[in-house]
């Protein structure tokens, strides 16, 4: 038998060795922290699908973001959750409503250590928890549903938000709102699309965090799950419309697209690792399945070799503190 002469093992032998030729990292500037802020919380209670993941008070809020800036992660995104909701999600676009509050006090709290975004969707406002407007059939009115996404955005900017993420999947949204944003002279406001956003089982949990009163499902305007190359079809859409960032969500089930996207794209590519992805990790490791740090990291490198120059994951706090 001839011994090998090429052995690939040799870039593999030692701890050093392979830390040198890794051909992806993770860095905590590359990692945003969804939060969630409840109306009328007095004190932060656990969301028991997510273990680890709060809803916040104000004041638990900026305790939130401080430690996330103190760690090096690069943003927040902001969720609200409201005490009353109605057909039009009014409370989203209302200055005094929980989600404009909350952007208010982290753009003073940590707004120059980390970029403050907001999330732009009416399904934690509306009482039928659809991301739009419906029409006289109960169906989601893109068009009537723009308008509202107008307002949303225009109370985010002047709310301090540095970026808007805007998920709703409405055809046409990323256009109506830059238009708008610019027309009001609020052109640094940066846009992040959700893209290729699937209609997916992995949003369960977050359901229960935003407490969304929706029945039924979203397929009329979110993407199929087998359709890759919808998903290029939307980015592509969303970046001759001015988006600044485009986003595929889910992000473990959706690498090929992710891979796509990241592959054409001359803007930066995040992708959401969504509340169902985040719960199956743990609770396999709470059951002693898997190896909780392990896995946790090896879904972030995942996702960053498919081709997210960031990524969104309710962990990012925590995982750049062992990055330090």
């Amino acid at each position: 038998m001839n011994a090998p002469v090429i052995r690939p093992r040799r870039l593999r032998s030692t701890p050093a060795m392979r830390r040198l030729v890794s051909e992806t990292r993770v860095h905590p500037a590359e990692l945003i922290l969804p939060l969630f802020v409840r109306e009328g919380a007095t004190e932060p209670a656990p969301i028991g699908s997510m273990p680890g993941v709060m809803h916040h008070t104000l004041d638990s809020l900026k305790r939130a973001a401080t430690e996330a800036a103190d760690a090096g992660v690069g943003g927040v995104m902001l969720f609200g959750v409201p005490l009353t909701r109605d057909a039009t999600g009014s409370q989203a676009s209302a200055p005094d409503g929980i989600l404009n509050l909350a952007t208010e006090a982290l753009v003073a709290e940590v707004g120059d250590a980390l970029v403050v975004q907001t999330d732009l969707c009416l399904d934690e406002f509306t009482d039928h928890g659809h991301c739009g407007v419906l029409d006289s059939r109960g169906a989601v009115d893109n068009d009537a549903t723009l308008e509202r996404y107008i307002d949303m955005a225009l109370s985010q900017a002047h709310a301090g938000s540095a970026m808007l993420g805007l998920s709703g999947m409405m055809d046409g949204q990323v256009d109506a709102v830059r238009a708008a944003l610019d027309e009001e002279g609020f052109v640094e406001t940066a846009i992040l699309a959700y893209s290729a956003k699937y209609a997916s089982a992995f949003y369960g949990p977050f359901r229960e965090a935003v407490d969304s009163q929706l029945t039924g499902d979203r397929r009329s305007y979110q993407l199929d799950p087998g359709n890759r190359r919808e998903g290029m079809r939307e980015a592509t859409l969303d970046m001759s419309e001015g988006a600044d960032v485009v986003m595929v969500k889910p992000a473990m089930s959706y690498l090929d697209v992710l891979a796509d996207v990241a592959a054409m794209s001359d803007i930066p590519v995040w992708a959401y690792q969504v509340s169902g992805e985040y719960a199956m990790i743990e609770a396999a490791a709470a059951n002693g399945w898997i190896d909780r740090r392990r896995a946790i990291e090896e879904s972030l490198v995942s996702i960053r070799r498919a081709g997210a120059d960031a990524v969104l994951t309710y962990w990012a706090t925590e995982v750049a503190g062992w990055l330090k």
